[in-house]
């Protein structure tokens, strides 16, 4: 392993390339880390507040179609989350490498893709809406709600891209405090919005769509003026950089991976909901309450796992293997102690948590059965959240799908294997066999991508 005091003097090997150290510390890990916890946390209140919208219209066929209408345009942008923890990976590697000009270029062919992706969602939207409506079959009422707002919606398409691109720049540059100010102004934004023209001018659901679309738009363009601000204009990269055809075959074939990671995290939700549902609406309601324990806990354990993108993204360009792994052992302790105080917090306070969510008193019995396995998943999750975050930030991302559809694997043979015998309890277990799978599978390949990555330092 390299000391910091002789990697400061560079790799002076033959074939070697220089080392750029930098320093790693508690500090530096928490002030990336808060900034994107904040951040994550202030999505799902949008959610609520579109739904208390919508819910004072007086009419369910609206609430209905605001649910439909928000799987349908969830589901569409989960596929392009690539835009932003790709551009992370990219961006802070060239940050480590100390290349300006391959900084501005990652963003200029991050934005250029997110406008034909755009542009294509937008093209497609009919086509799309049809299909979905298909697939979930609503009611006649609750079909002419979704398709009122998810039209609308469509129009943000290239603005959410560009903005999902932006929030990834600047993370890789490690600039969380401003990814953190633009999430504010789009979901606080768009919350008022929502307010305004649902509420006060009483345009409806359209209202609330169209709220969507003006702060999407207005985040884009203080984004992008936040961007500008952040770039040295004696650097600009030209057409031929930008247009470079291995960077972009780079950038594709790290989207793809990262798009199959993502579609089997789908399913593996989307998965364990249909199977609760075979043992009734009193289990499926618990198990839906006792979800939202583990994706609070995601928003804070990923928070830590964004500021592992950052640091191990800028080591692995700036060629530091003690930064490198310094980063990944600080971060993972730091969301360890965060993911036993979660477990903590689930088991002493979850009743009264769950009895806050729901008035149901057979879900709220039903939950407290299962509320221990809730209340471990951050600690069978932590390690999967944090192995993605470093291979998120080395864009090893062809071994993280994978290992994910080995993940997947097991899951399945997990809860075919404990379905009959331990019903709902085996679900439950399945779902920790599928978090501990992805964490155990991307730690045991990390030595290897280590020595690839640090050839002269194994």
């Amino acid at each position: 392993m390299d000391s910091p005091a002789s990697s400061a003097q560079g790799d002076k090997r033959p074939g070697s390339r220089t080392v750029r150290p930098f320093d790693i510390t508690p500090r530096m890990v928490i002030a990336l880390a808060v900034p994107m916890t904040l951040a994550y946390m202030t999505t799902p209140l949008l959610g609520v507040v579109d739904t208390a919208v919508v819910g004072r219209l007086g009419d369910p066929a609206m609430i209905g179609g605001l649910a439909v209408g928000a799987v349908l345009v969830d589901l569409l942008f989960a596929t392009f989350n690539f835009q932003r923890s790709g551009t992370t990976g990219l961006t802070a590697q060239a940050v480590g490498a100390g290349n300006e000009k391959e900084m501005q270029a990652i963003l200029v062919r991050a934005l250029l893709l997110a406008a034909f992706a755009g542009i294509g969602m937008i093209v497609l939207s009919l086509p799309i809406l049809k299909v979905g409506l298909w697939f979930m079959a609503p009611g006649e009422g609750v079909a002419e709600a979704t398709a009122d707002y998810f039209l609308i919606r469509m129009l943000s398409g290239p603005f959410a891209l560009a903005n999902y691109a932006i929030l990834g720049w600047l993370i890789g540059l490690g600039r969380t405090g401003l990814g953190l100010a633009l999430q504010t102004l789009l979901n606080g934004g768009n919350i008022v919005l929502s307010i305004l023209l649902g509420l006060w001018l009483d345009y409806g659901i359209a209202g609330v769509a169209w709220a969507t679309v003006i702060a999407e738009a207005l985040a884009c363009v203080v984004g992008l003026v936040v961007c500008r601000s952040l770039m040295d204009p004696a650097l600009r990269p030209s057409r031929a950089r930008i247009a470079e055809r291995a960077a972009w075959k780079r950038l594709v074939n790290l989207n793809a991976d990262i798009m199959v990671r993502s579609f089997a995290l789908l399913f593996a939700f989307a998965f364990f909901t249909a199977q609760g549902a075979r043992f009734g609406e009193v289990t499926l309601a618990a198990n839906a309450v006792l979800m939202h324990f583990f994706l609070v806990g995601g928003y804070f354990l990923d928070g830590l796992a964004t500021a592992a993108e950052q640091i191990v993204g800028r080591a692995l360009g700036a060629h530091y293997r003690a930064a490198f792994l310094r980063g990944v052992k600080l971060t993972l302790a730091i969301n360890i102690v965060l993911a036993v105080v979660l477990t903590l917090v689930y088991l002493v306070f979850g009743n009264g948590l769950v009895a806050l969510m729901t008035t149901v008193e057979p879900v709220r019995t039903e939950a407290a059965h299962y509320l221990v396995f809730a209340a471990l998943t951050p600690l069978t999750g932590v390690l999967a959240f944090q192995m993605d975050g470093v291979y998120i930030g080395a864009t090893w991302s062809r071994v993280m799908s994978t290992m994910m559809l080995v993940s997947i694997a097991t899951y399945l043979i997990g809860w075919w294997l404990m379905a009959e015998p331990l019903a709902n309890t085996g679900l439950w277990l399945a779902l920790h066999i599928f978090l501990l799978t992805r964490g155990i599978t991307l730690s045991a390949m990390l030595g290897f991508k280590l020595r690839q990555a640090f050839p002269h330092n194994a």
